[in-house]
């Protein structure tokens, strides 16, 4: 899908650490960046800072760990949260994508180029940013950070 947004910063959100990406509308690719520690979903804020000026993106992506059901998990409503927060700070359009299977299919190109099964050392949190940047490159729906998952999701069982 064509934008305007050329140079956009893909995000796997997590707990203790966040994948980061950096992409190109033009061809539809990206990149992945080292990954990004965090303390209970709240990056180093500074840090993040110097990314964002080093990378200069227009857009930013934060992935959406729904449910393998499609519901609403509660790391997607943080993933939300953490993806308006990047809206206010950096006021830059913020998008959210579904990232069901992205750490799945992070993990299996990473052990077929040889990586070991010990991810504290050897993250796939930047490959996983990559493929969730991708799919979004690939996708005709773009939906705003600000939107409520309620209105697109399905609330599942509490």
């Amino acid at each position: 899908m064509s934008d305007d947004f050329q140079q956009v910063l893909g995000f796997d959100f997590g707990t203790s650490r966040m994948g980061l990406a950096y992409g190109q509308s033009i061809t539809g690719t990206a990149t992945a960046l080292p990954p990004m520690a965090a303390r209970d979903g709240i990056p180093d804020w500074d840090k993040l800072s110097t990314v964002i000026k080093e990378w200069q993106p227009q857009a930013m992506v934060v992935g959406i760990p729904l449910n393998m059901d499609g519901t609403i998990s509660e790391m997607a409503r943080r993933a939300r949260k953490f993806a308006n927060r990047l809206h206010e700070r950096y006021k830059c359009p913020v998008f959210l994508m579904d990232e069901r299977l992205s750490t799945s299919e992070a993990k299996e190109i990473h052990f077929a180029a040889g990586g070991s099964s010990n991810f504290r050392k050897e993250s796939v949190d930047g490959i996983a940013a990559q493929l969730i940047l991708e799919s979004w490159f690939n996708s005709p729906t773009r939906i705003p950070s600000h939107t409520r998952l309620e209105d697109l999701y399905d609330v599942g069982q509490s």
